[in-house]
């Protein structure tokens, strides 16, 4: 029997993307992202399309798209070729997504933090050997967090070695 590869857009939505495998996110996502916490005891799938405001704007999707109970919303996306820009595309994508939660009249308080994991079928960061790496906006020589609202996540899928 074959099996289609969780790599391609449809194997991958359906694992983790569907109504019906929110378990399966769940436990993929205090994984990855929570260090093997059970933070995350329920989420909601949500729409993956992140329009442009206006006409003109950029717009983008992901695989997955989940709000979480702790409020955060995650974006997902695999990725298998390393595309030029891909990096900056990445950026674009955590904030436009967070710039859209607000709408003409709502105060920054409405924000809730945003987080997004890239799994990479590459390596991206040739210098280091960890699979999973976590970005967020750090003061440069006290090392403290500004806000923990965005988080980059990467998952490098040739680091994995079972």
């Amino acid at each position: 029997m074959k099996f289609i590869s969780p790599k391609t857009d449809f194997a991958f939505k359906k694992i983790f993307g569907s109504i019906h495998s929110q378990n399966i996110l769940i436990s993929f996502l205090n994984a990855i992202v929570y260090n093997n916490q059970n933070i995350i005891q329920s989420l909601k799938i949500i729409n993956p399309y992140n329009p442009g405001v206006t006409n003109t704007m950029k717009g983008s999707s992901f695989d997955v798209k989940a709000l979480l109970d702790n409020g955060s919303t995650v974006i997902i996306e695999m990725q298998i070729l390393n595309v030029e820009d891909f990096e900056k595309r990445v950026i674009y994508n955590l904030a436009k997504a967070y710039g859209n939660q607000l709408d003409a009249g709502q105060g920054y308080m409405m924000l809730q933090p945003f987080i997004a994991l890239t799994i990479a079928d590459f390596v991206l960061f040739e210098k280091i050997d960890k699979m999973i790496t976590k970005f967020r906006f750090k003061e440069e020589t006290e090392l403290f967090n500004y806000q923990d609202e965005l988080t980059l996540m990467f998952v490098e899928l040739p680091k994995f070695y079972k």
